[in-house]
């Protein structure tokens, strides 16, 4: 397993669909997952800070587990097919019982990043889906791909937020 950490949510110009990006701790992959708009507004919510009066959905799971003695130990990446992802969330209760919760990488990672608890991505998973971003070899797709990710701004994700909200309501 290689953690990894999140380097921001983008939006696919061709789809307008939200894109995830994590990245090794040495910037050498990235590893763009696209996700839903509801799971893209929750990340982006925690990454720049905005407060809600009431929980959101990943704020009460992080409650329950939290409430029933559990901590939240680490999510895994750990597998792709036919472009799907899938991860896990691992809890560990006050006795050291760890369990395993199925998720959706998109909630698996909105839930750490609020804990704070580490992102792990299977090496299978980074040689299915990463892309370069130190070879030679796809420097060009590895340029295109960090050019589009830099030019992102928060007003990119007005509408996005603006969506979400507006469904919480």
């Amino acid at each position: 397993m290689i953690e990894m950490k999140v380097m921001g949510i983008a939006i696919d110009t061709a789809t307008g669909s939200p894109i995830i990006v994590l990245n090794d701790k040495e910037n050498r992959k990235a590893l763009p997952i696209w996700i839903g708009s509801a799971e893209a507004s929750a990340i982006i919510r925690k990454i720049e800070n905005i407060k809600v009066i009431r929980p959101m959905t990943h704020d009460l799971i992080i409650d329950i587990i939290e409430k029933t003695g559990y901590t939240i130990d680490r999510i895994e990446i750990n597998d792709v097919e036919n472009d799907t992802y899938y991860s896990t969330i691992y809890i560990t209760s006050e006795t050291g019982e760890e369990k395993t919760i199925d998720a959706r990488p998109s909630d698996a990672i909105a839930i750490a990043i609020r804990v704070e608890a580490p992102i792990f991505v299977s090496a299978k998973v980074l040689a299915d889906g990463s892309v370069s971003c130190d070879s030679e070899k796809d420097e060009a797709e590895s340029e295109e791909f960090r050019n589009f990710i830099r030019d992102i701004k928060p007003s990119d994700f007005e509408k996005l937020l603006k969506n979400d909200k507006e469904s919480d309501q």
